[in-house]
């Protein structure tokens, strides 16, 4: 946006020093100078016009008027108005945001025409008084400040908590917010039950603000976060090497809510490293494992998404290199936590906590600060090196693969590109055991909805016959599952081989 006009009213010898001192600190501030551009009359080049007409002008193109009112009332045209006085009465005109600040505690020994405008002033806004500069500095910094959060310009809140620019409550998709619901309540024992409003869910999570949807409700809930929030996609990349370097392999950029994201993120990253499936002779259920746990995987992208600076213009980033997983998000630690800290017992300190909370409903994530440890802990289990924490502009989370294990393959593609064969393999592995459903199938792989690759793989499976129907004669069956073939269990060994073979 372009800066704010602020009309520091015209030439008055009394207020020389505070004028100054005025235009320095508005100039100098970091804060000020982002947002407001200061016109003083005294700085306008010689020109052929009028004084009282070109300050007049100036009033009209200004955003904001700052009046200072003192002892004097300022040198008088042929009707006795001063130029002070005929200024406020434009910007009054002009419908314009006007600042007055009066010198002294009181109005004793003014000018008589002075103390009639600062009582005209005073029926019609709020004067502040000042007697030093250092009082005038602080008193137009607040009162600026206040202006920047009243246009939702600045904020002092969590970002979550601010209200969305241009979003309404039309934005939020209903059926989301169901689903939300009914995961909560399972979950958690979330109290309101399916039935509930859309207006009430928002309210019960403190998701409104005077009735309009805040950063956490899109980012949430949206039809189209990334409409609004542009910033909030999510970038996976995977390279071959250990180094960012093109072209790249594969490379996404995935939209969505928040929960979409990381569910996408997550089945990214799974479905290109190792995957071992182990016999029946093991136990009733064959066991299948990941050279790094889904758990850890998933702990590190929903940290990224959750604690993120959302004001920042970065991404978080998913990279997966052959020696490495690396999540990448544009923030920082809070002031109160350090890197050794991650390592220990400490306490929970979200970012962003509206939705830090929304998806603790949903078990995405858990509260105490204990994501970081489980990971450790996660990972000296798989017998892989302890995650590393890094701030690096941002935060990152660096997790090691096993020695060999993200080595490229040299065997030629032989499955669709829209089929990962890992992603095949995950799904043949959890039909081993016996028949399930899509939804048992997502909730197995760690998804809460059933997405379109999903959808995308079964279909390509029972094409192939890997899968079959267990009702044939009634596809679309909300009673629908799916059990694996004699050729699926020959594919998945295939899958299986050729991924020990890296």
């Amino acid at each position: 946006m372009n800066p704010l006009r602020i009309f520091l009213s015209s030439v008055q010898k009394e207020f020389t020093v505070e004028r100054a001192a005025l235009r320095d600190y508005l100039r100098g501030d970091v804060l000020m100078r982002r947002f407001f551009e200061v016109f003083l009359f005294e700085e306008v080049p010689a020109a052929d016009r009028r004084a009282d007409s070109l300050y007049l002008d100036e009033v009209d193109r200004c955003d904001v008027y700052i009046a200072l009112f003192g002892d004097k009332y300022g040198y008088e045209d042929a009707e006795g108005v001063s130029s002070t006085h005929r200024e406020f009465a434009r910007a009054t005109e002009r419908k314009k945001l006007r600042l007055v600040f009066v010198k002294g505690a009181s109005d004793t020994g003014k000018h008589p025409k002075m103390q009639d405008l600062i009582r005209q002033a005073g029926n019609e806004l709020i004067r502040r008084r000042f007697v030093t500069t250092a009082e005038l500095l602080a008193a137009v910094y607040a009162a600026l400040v206040q202006l920047l959060e009243e246009l939702e310009l600045v904020r002092t809140g969590p970002f979550d908590a601010t209200v969305c620019h241009k979003a309404s409550v039309d934005d939020l998709d209903p059926e989301r917010m169901r689903w939300f619901v009914r995961e909560a309540r399972r979950a958690r024992g979330f109290p309101l039950d399916e039935e509930v409003t859309p207006n009430e869910l928002l309210t019960h999570l403190n998701l409104l603000d005077d009735g309009r949807p805040t950063n956490a409700a899109v980012l949430l809930f949206g039809r189209k976060p990334q409409r609004f929030l542009l910033s909030s996609e999510l970038k996976c990349a995977h390279f071959h090497g250990t180094e960012v370097a093109k072209p790249i392999p594969s490379y996404q950029v995935y939209k969505g809510t928040v929960f979409a994201l990381v569910d996408q993120a997550v089945d990214f990253v799974m479905s290109k490293i190792a995957l071992r499936v182990g016999t029946r002779a093991e136990g009733p259920q064959a066991p299948v494992s990941y050279e790094i746990p889904r758990e850890v995987v998933a702990e590190a992208i929903v940290n990224a998404v959750a604690h993120r600076d959302y004001t920042s213009r970065g991404s978080v980033q998913v990279m997966l290199f052959a020696d490495r997983l690396e999540v990448w998000n544009p923030g920082q630690l809070p002031q109160s936590l350090t890197l050794a800290m991650l390592r220990e017992p400490h306490g929970s300190v979200p970012g962003n906590p509206l939705l830090a909370e929304s998806l603790y409903l949903v078990k995405y994530i858990e509260r105490m600060g204990t994501g970081t440890r489980d990971m450790i802990r996660r990972c000296r289990e798989a017998g892989i090196p302890e995650p590393e924490f890094s701030e690096r502009d941002g935060f990152v989370t660096t997790i090691r693969r096993a020695a060999g294990a993200g080595q490229p393959e040299s065997r030629p593609e032989s499955r669709p590109e829209s089929q990962p064969e890992s992603l095949a393999a995950r799904v043949l592995g959890q039909l081993i055991t016996g028949p399930r459903s899509k939804g048992e199938i997502s909730r197995a792989l760690g998804h809460r909805e059933v997405s379109g690759q999903l959808n995308k793989i079964i279909r390509l499976l029972l094409a192939d016959r890997h899968i079959e129907y267990t009702r044939p004669d009634k596809p679309s069956s909300r009673l629908q599952q799916y059990r694996l073939t004699t050729d699926g269990e020959a594919y998945l060994k295939t899958l299986q081989a050729g991924r020990e073979r890296r």
